[in-house]
């Protein structure tokens, strides 16, 4: 599909480079223990991991920052995180990372979150999360909220990104100052959706659930390219007043919605290793096509092809911002 030729991409990825992305969303820490198997456990009918190597990783949000860093601009998040050994885990890797972690507040009264994630012989056998998924307490919210409202008002932002993952730092009342804040400076605000805060997404830029969190937002069993899905998909677009939709649908693509005409995009062939962070690269690349000016086509096939470059490296990692160059090249011009 020819969408750009080669000075329109040239001028795309250099525009990343001067641009600042206010990152607002639940942050954790992946870590991965790897090792090898081979003997099944005498206690129980498990196999036994012995453990030769770990690293700890920016997940969540943070992931999130660390895709918009890769891409060249400038990422600053905003976020809660426990007063823990993970937290100081997680504000040490932000540094390491040359990532500001001053929008990060602390609180005596959560665990940061974590996901441990073991794989033996190059095969994840488990994941185990460690989280607190309550709301904030009133101290934690009117603390965070302040921090938000200066940081919107008193500085300068291309766009703003919700990366929401239902652990309870982000309440309708969190997304009413954002983008109230948001729209008074024609900030455009992009979201990456969970169930829980789905419908008290309005007046926003851009939309991108996957399919799965489409159907649980909307509680309805979409059958995709029906007119049943083209019909809900544009009353809910209408009801909460969003700019443009994107549903990623893993292998079959994305699905994208804006001015009344919806289509799918579909995906590339890839060897997929592992999904996971696929969509946080995919709402991080958007938003920065968002916040260049670029068509709803445009925007969702880079996403796409970033989404897609991500699903053949082990774990979560950023995308990298050459390889995406070159993709871009391959497949859109």
């Amino acid at each position: 599909m020819k969408l750009f030729t080669e000075e329109a991409l040239d001028n795309l990825f250099e525009s990343f480079s001067k641009m600042r992305v206010l990152i607002i969303g639940d942050v954790m820490v992946d870590a991965y223990l790897w090792g090898t198997v081979d003997r099944i456990s005498p206690e129980a009918p498990v196999p036994v991991v012995a453990v030769t190597r770990r690293n700890n990783r920016l997940g969540g949000a943070a992931n999130v920052a660390l895709n918009i860093k890769s891409m060249g601009a400038t990422p600053v998040l905003c976020s809660v995180a426990g007063k823990d050994i993970r937290g100081g885990e997680f504000l040490l890797m932000m540094q390491e990372e040359h990532m500001d972690n001053g929008g990060i507040l602390q609180s005596s009264k959560r665990l940061t979150t974590t996901k441990f994630r073991i794989f033996g012989n190059n095969t994840q056998m488990l994941r185990v999360d460690e989280e607190t998924t309550e709301p904030l307490n009133r101290s934690d919210t009117s603390g965070f909220h302040q921090m938000l409202e200066e940081k919107i008002t008193r500085e300068s932002w291309d766009v703003i990104v919700f990366q929401d993952y239902d652990k309870g730092l982000i309440s309708s009342e969190t997304i009413g100052l954002v983008t109230t804040l948001a729209s008074a400076r024609n900030i455009p605000v992009a979201v990456d959706p969970k169930r829980k805060n789905f419908m008290s997404y309005r007046n926003v830029s851009l939309f991108k659930p996957n399919l799965k969190e489409l159907k649980e937002g909307l509680k309805s069993e979409l059958d995709l390219g029906t007119e049943a899905f083209h019909t809900i998909v544009e009353q809910f677009q209408q009801q909460q007043h969003i700019g443009r939709m994107m549903v990623t649908l893993g292998s079959e693509g994305v699905y994208v919605r804006s001015g009344g005409i919806g289509e799918i995009l579909p995906a590339h062939l890839r060897s997929v290793a592992d999904v996971s962070g696929a969509g946080d690269s995919v709402i991080s690349v958007a938003s920065l096509c968002l916040a260049a000016g670029l068509s709803p086509m445009q925007t969702a096939a880079v996403g796409n092809l970033a989404g897609g470059l991500v699903c053949e490296e082990v774990g979560v990692v950023p995308v990298n911002r050459g390889k995406l160059r070159q993709e871009a090249s391959k497949h859109l011009v």
